[in-house]
């Protein structure tokens, strides 16, 4: 039996290690040929998981449970809708979005106020939140390294918010565009297995997971509700795809890939997003205020790993929001006033270093620029409407996209989208004044 049975093994041996290389070879061809075929749809997820989002995320787990998850896919739904036009209007016309607003036709005080609106939205926006994504980086840092605080002529200097925003300013001055989507896109895969394994973790029950996919709200949940919609669909999010498809596809034939990358990305980053909101419905702490307050009360239910998941996934958070919200600015300071878009350039380079100065000294010395973040939450609250509504404007002209135009239907339901648009601009607005 064993003179018989040897060679047989051997003989199996043999073929398996012939058939290794050819699988390793095939697996890494596959790999290799998804990893090309990703866009900057990566981007964008990264764009709209920032530091506010994981807040929003966690105090609605925390304070309503999973009856607010239904208004995640919600706005999963609307920011596809809404990004695939941005996307498809990027490849067929070959401009970006601010460069089509400033060579659009009709009154030139139409135009005029349209570009002023814009600027100021994305740039005060932008700064405003900058320091924010700066500052919620440092908060995930914290769980690892507890950075010093210098106190320089009166002024305090945090030296974590200072150290994050001089890699996003170097990151961002290196002006590799396929370095910052390398990093970025490695950033949201790692962000989303560490959100994703916390949530695992907390072992929540399935039926009433399942229950959240139900719509129902009721009086308390509204502002919430507004708020997880608020931090999906974002407005400067709609011109950076544009801009980044241009220097990724440039052929009409290339629509259905652009179509698959933005899909499956914002698909992803809404996983994370309810990943979040299921970390937060787990948690066991009396207060919370942020995310922070919700891994802390966790550890009672599984240790200190919890706060080291949630400190590396907001420190991811943070650090890709603080990468394109400068870069996107960029895009549309330079599309508006006809100034050179590349990366590397002059202008984009002073504009995004602008953008990272400025959350760099709001959040470095503690500087809390209300004013700023007012007026850019009233900007960015009548920019949503109004640039989402251009958009589908747009992408029903024939003039404009030809057969690639939108389809009656298609338009109806873009214009559903924007009616939810607009009561998040209205809510932004009325949130400013205090109407509401």
């Amino acid at each position: 039996m064993g003179s018989g049975y040897l060679p047989t093994l051997n003989t199996k041996a043999y073929k398996y290690s012939h058939q290794l290389p050819i699988f390793r070879k095939f697996t890494q061809l596959i790999l290799k040929k998804f990893i090309q075929s990703i866009g900057p749809g990566p981007l964008i997820a990264a764009a709209f998981i920032g530091p506010g989002t994981v807040t929003v995320c966690t105090l609605a787990g925390a304070n309503f449970g999973f009856s607010l998850i239904w208004a995640m896919v919600l706005s999963i739904i609307a920011t596809v809708i809404l990004q695939e036009l941005s996307g498809r209007i990027g490849i067929v016309s070959g401009s970006d979005l601010s460069t089509l607003l400033r060579n659009q036709k009709g009154k030139r005080v139409f135009r005029f106020f349209s570009m002023v609106l814009v600027l100021l939205a994305i740039v005060l926006g932008n700064a405003a939140y900058e320091s924010g994504n700066i500052s919620g980086a440092n908060l995930g840092l914290a769980f690892y390294w507890e950075a010093p605080t210098w106190s320089f002529a009166g002024l305090q200097l945090q030296v974590g918010n200072f150290i994050l925003g001089l890699i996003a300013f170097l990151l961002l001055w290196t002006g590799s565009y396929k370095m910052l989507e390398r990093v970025l896109v490695a950033l949201v895969i790692l962000m989303s297995v560490a959100f994703t394994v916390t949530a695992i973790l907390t072992k929540p029950d399935f039926s009433s997971l399942i229950s959240g996919f139900i719509p129902k709200w009721n009086q308390a949940e509204i502002p919430t509700l507004v708020a997880l919609i608020g931090t999906t669909v974002v407005p400067y999010n709609l011109f950076l795809y544009a801009s980044l498809v241009n220097k990724r596809w440039k052929k009409e034939a290339d629509i259905p890939l652009m179509r698959r990358d933005i899909v499956v990305s914002v698909v992803l980053g809404g996983i994370v997003s309810m990943a979040i909101l299921i970390v937060g419905a787990a948690n066991t702490s009396t207060e919370i205020t942020s995310a922070i307050d919700v891994s802390k009360g966790l550890e009672s239910v599984f240790g200190s790993f919890a706060g080291y998941m949630m400190g590396f996934g907001l420190l991811a958070a943070g650090l890709t929001s603080s990468l394109t919200a400068p870069l996107a600015a960029g895009f549309v300071v330079c599309g508006i006033m006809a100034w050179d878009q590349e990366i590397r350039s002059k202008p984009m380079r002073v504009t995004m270093g602008i953008i990272v100065g400025l959350g760099l000294l709001f959040s470095s010395f503690g500087i809390k620029p209300v004013q700023l973040i007012t007026l850019a939450q009233l900007a960015n609250g009548i920019l949503l409407p109004v640039i989402s509504g251009w958009i589908i404007w747009i992408a029903a002209q024939h003039s404009v996209l030809e057969k690639n135009k939108n389809t009656p239907l298609a338009t109806g339901i873009a214009i559903f989208i924007w009616l939810i648009t607009l009561v998040l601009g209205v809510k932004s607005v009325g949130a400013v004044f205090g109407w509401f």
